[in-house]
C-alpha cells in the first residue's frame, strides 16, 4: 500500500461523482445512476491496481554517471529505463540530486511503449569541488487507466568527485599549441632576441628576424635560410594561490578561488607541455598545499589532487608567511603566477612591500580580478538620482582597480587584471608573452 499513489485524474473523477450524488438529493432519478458510476469507478480502481502490481518488477532503471566531473563543466547523466509491462506506461522520474545543486522539485516525465527500453538524460554543472552524492531514484508508473501510480524505488546511491576542470585544461592546451590559436584569443608573439635554444634551419618567411639568417646555409641552398630557436626549457613556474576570504567572492555561481584553481591546472599543464617545471603553493593565514617544481610524468596528477582538496579560508592572507616559504622552497629565479584579489588600494599598499621583495628575487605576475557585473552596471544609462549615485560608486571601484594595476607596474611588477571568465586565457597569454620576450 505504501507504493500506491493517487493521480490528479482520480481526484477529478471522484469529485465529479460526489457532485453527482449531491445533485441526486434534489433529483431522485440521478441517485441509482450515481451508485452505478461509483461501483464502476471502484471496479476500475481495483483493475488498475491489478495491472500495475501483477508484475513485481514492471520497471527497471539504472543510472550512468561519470566517476569524475570537472568544475563548471556540463555533465550528462543518463537514466536507462526498461518497461516490463505489456502496455505503455507514463513515468514520473524523481532523481535524488546532490545537496550542492539545491534541487528539490527535479522531475522528468516520459512515456515508454510496451516492453521497450529508453534512455533519458539531463545535464548538470557543478560549481563546487568535492564529493557529490547521488541518492535513490524514484519512478512513479501509471498505466493506460491513469488513476493510480505505482512507486518504484531504486537504490542507486553513488558518489562522483568534482575535480578542477580537465576539459578546460585540454581545451587550452589545444589552443596554446595550435597554429590557428589566434582565432580563439591566444596571442602568437614573435620572439625578440636570441635567448633561446637552437632548434633547426628553415626557409625564411616574412616576419622572421633577419639577424637569424644563416649565410652558410643560404649560400648552399641559393635561398634565404634562417636559424630557428625554441624557448629555453626547464624554467621553474610556481602557481601561488591566495585562499583568503578575498577569494570567496562569486561570479556566475563560482568562487574566485575556483576560477584560480581551474586556471592553475591549465597553466601547470601548459608549462609541462613547454618542457618547463611546474610547482604549486597555496596559502592564507597558514600554508596549504606545497609542491616543488618538477616535470615528471605523474606531476600533473599530483597538482590535480592537491587542487581538488583545497578549501577556502576565512582569514586574511599572510604575505610575510609567503615570503618565508618562497625563500625556503624556491631555488634560483622562478616565474611566480600569484592569484589573489584586492578590493581597495589600502589592502594593496599593506602587502606591496612583500610583493616588491618577491619580485626582486623572482619574476612575479600578480593576477587579480575585475567584476564584470560592476562594469556593466557602470555602463548603463541612468534616469534617477539613486542610480547616478550607484553608477558613480561603480565607476570609482573600476578606477581604483586600474590605479592598483598602475601602481604595481610602476614598481616593475607584471600584472593581469581580468574578469573571472577570461582568467585562463589572460594568464596563458601573459605566460606566452614572457616566454617570447625571454624574461623566463
Amino acid at each position: 500500500m505504501r507504493n500506491i499513489y493517487i493521480t490528479d485524474r482520480f481526484y477529478w473523477i471522484l469529485g465529479s461523482i460526489i457532485v453527482l450524488f449531491a445533485f441526486s438529493f434534489g433529483v431522485g432519478v440521478l441517485y441509482p445512476f450515481a451508485q452505478v458510476i461509483l461501483l464502476l469507478f471502484i471496479a476500475i480502481i481495483l483493475f488498475d491496481i491489478f495491472i500495475l502490481f501483477k508484475n513485481k518488477e514492471g520497471i527497471q532503471a539504472t543510472r550512468l554517471l561519470p566517476e569524475q566531473m570537472g568544475l563548471a563543466d556540463e555533465v550528462e547523466v543518463i537514466l536507462q529505463l526498461k518497461n516490463e509491462y505489456n502496455f505503455a506506461v507514463d513515468l514520473a522520474i524523481y532523481d535524488s540530486l546532490p545537496f550542492q545543486f539545491q534541487e528539490r522539485d527535479f522531475v522528468i516525465e516520459i512515456e515508454i511503449a510496451a516492453l521497450q527500453e529508453q534512455d533519458v538524460s539531463y545535464s548538470i554543472a557543478p560549481y563546487e569541488r568535492g564529493e557529490y552524492r547521488f541518492g535513490k531514484l524514484y519512478v512513479y508508473a501509471s498505466g493506460f487507466i491513469g488513476l493510480l501510480q505505482k512507486r518504484y524505488v531504486f537504490d542507486l546511491e553513488e558518489v562522483s568527485k568534482v575535480y578542477p576542470s580537465v576539459l578546460q585544461m585540454k581545451k587550452m592546451e589545444l589552443l596554446a599549441l595550435s597554429r590557428i590559436s589566434t582565432i580563439e584569443g591566444i596571442k602568437k608573439l614573435r620572439r625578440i632576441g636570441h635567448n633561446y635554444e637552437f632548434e633547426q634551419i628553415k626557409g625564411y618567411v616574412q616576419g622572421d628576424d633577419i639577424r637569424s639568417i644563416n649565410w652558410k646555409a643560404t649560400g648552399k641552398r641559393h635561398s634565404i635560410m634562417v636559424n630557428q630557436y625554441q624557448d629555453e626549457r626547464a624554467q621553474q613556474i610556481y602557481l601561488v594561490i591566495d585562499k583568503s576570504r578575498s577569494m570567496e567572492l562569486r561570479f556566475n555561481e563560482m568562487r574566485y578561488l575556483d576560477y584560480a584553481i581551474n586556471s592553475a591546472l591549465v597553466m601547470a599543464n601548459i608549462a609541462l607541455k613547454k618542457y618547463d617545471k611546474a610547482g604549486l603553493i597555496t596559502f592564507s593565514k597558514k600554508v596549504g598545499a606545497t609542491l616543488k617544481a618538477e616535470r615528471s610524468k605523474i606531476h600533473l596528477r599530483k597538482i590535480l589532487e592537491q587542487l581538488y582538496r583545497e578549501k577556502p579560508s576565512d582569514s586574511e592572507a599572510d604575505y610575510d608567511l609567503l615570503m618565508k616559504l618562497t625563500r625556503k622552497m624556491l631555488y634560483g629565479r622562478s616565474l611566480i603566477l600569484l592569484y589573489s584579489n584586492f578590493e581597495s588600494m589600502a589592502t594593496l599598499n599593506r602587502v606591496l612591500p612583500y610583493l616588491r621583495r618577491l619580485n626582486a628575487h623572482h619574476l612575479l605576475v600578480l593576477i587579480f580580478f575585475e567584476d564584470e557585473e560592476i562594469k556593466l552596471f557602470a555602463q548603463r544609462e541612468v534616469s534617477s538620482i539613486p542610480l547616478i549615485y550607484q553608477n558613480a560608486l561603480a565607476g570609482e571601484y573600476l578606477t581604483e582597480k586600474r590605479e592598483m594595476r598602475a601602481v604595481l607596474q610602476k614598481h616593475g611588477i607584471q600584472t593581469i587584471l581580468t574578469t573571472p571568465d577570461k582568467l585562463s586565457i589572460a594568464t596563458l597569454n601573459k605566460y606566452l608573452e614572457l616566454k617570447s620576450r625571454g624574461l623566463i
